[in-house]
């Protein structure tokens, strides 16, 4: 490493990093500069807490490849972390040194080592989904006396008629939503990408009603906290949470179910799914990349796959019985 290197601190390559990188360079979404964000944030926290180091005086050097596989098993072991979190926080610090090889190229080998930790598999867990009695009484279950029982009524049902993701409903302003002849949400999805939604006449009427409550501009949240401001993520699932406790006591087969702002897109997909919905449809309503990622819905659905099953005529074969011809082949199927 030369002199003009060794004057490039960790805390100017991370600032370089988000605002040249980042910002200025690749224009990155705000919800990808957030996640980043967070990644370090994160790891400095855990520099401090295990190397008695502030976070001003990290110097790259100590961002080898040993502390940051420590960093990622304290994700897992400590935080709780699932496995697609971990890839998720490996991909940020990957990032980050694939720019820091242009700006330090004598520590090559400490970034190496570094990018060359895998990323690590998992099992795709099955998608949950809700029964249409179920979706209905946790929409009903909030006290819609209340301004924050009203507004989570009108949130969960605008959650299940758009199916969508939790970080767009809770950036939608008033200004997105349509609610003339045509009534629609604009949705602004991953990517920078957008969608317009139609929605049903009950949902029109419960918006437009939610609407004349709020009387707000039109560039507010439309789903604000009784502060005014944008729910947070944690905020939506802790009062999605409450209308789950309460809506159990009619359907107990929620009490042991963890029910997630994304359950109801899955389930949004599925009822779309099941009413006979093209799939590619279904991945434009979803705002998929491709109807590949929607054609877990089709997997999930094993209804649908009993039906395409009785379709099917029965073979008629006779069961026929194994005589094993040798004496280890008959002790290896007596086993």
């Amino acid at each position: 490493m030369n002199k003009n290197e060794l004057e490039i601190t960790l805390s100017t390559l991370i600032q370089h990093f988000f605002c040249r990188r980042l910002i200025t360079q690749r224009n990155a979404s705000p919800q990808t500069i957030a996640s980043y964000r967070d990644t370090f944030r994160l790891l400095f926290h855990y520099a401090q807490k295990k190397m008695k180091k502030a976070p001003a005086a990290l110097q790259f050097e100590d961002l080898d490849a040993d502390f940051v596989l420590r960093f990622l098993d304290y994700l897992e072991q400590e935080r709780g972390n699932c496995e697609r979190t971990r890839n998720i926080r490996l991909a940020a610090i990957r990032s980050f040194l694939r720019y820091v090889s242009y700006r330090l190229p004598g520590s090559l080998s400490t970034i190496q080592e570094v990018l060359a930790i895998p990323l690590k598999r998992f099992d795709r867990p099955s998608l949950e989904f809700l029964q249409r009695e179920e979706v209905e009484a946790i929409i009903t279950a909030p006290d819609k006396t209340t301004f924050s029982g009203h507004r989570d009524f009108v949130m969960f049902m605008t959650l299940y008629n758009t199916g969508a993701r939790v970080s767009e409903i809770i950036r939608l302003r008033v200004s997105d939503v349509c609610l003339e002849s045509k009534a629609s949400i604009l949705i602004h999805g991953k990517g920078r990408k957008q969608r317009a939604v139609p929605l049903w006449k009950s949902t029109q009427r419960h918006l437009k009603m939610w609407l004349l409550r709020l009387k707000s501009d039109s560039h507010e949240p439309f789903f604000p906290s009784r502060c005014g401001r944008p729910l947070s993520r944690s905020g939506v699932e802790y009062r999605l949470r409450l209308a789950v406790n309460k809506a159990a006591e009619r359907f107990p087969s929620l009490e042991k179910r963890k029910v997630s702002p994304h359950t109801f897109r899955h389930t949004t997909a599925m009822h779309l799914l099941q009413s006979g919905v093209d799939i590619t449809v279904i991945a434009l309503w979803l705002g998929h990349e491709s109807p590949i990622t929607t054609h877990l819905y089709v997997e999930a659905d094993l209804s649908m796959k009993e039906k395409a099953l009785r379709k099917l005529q029965d073979p008629s074969l006779k069961s026929l019985r194994y005589q094993a011809s040798d004496s280890i082949l008959s002790f290896l199927e007596s086993l």
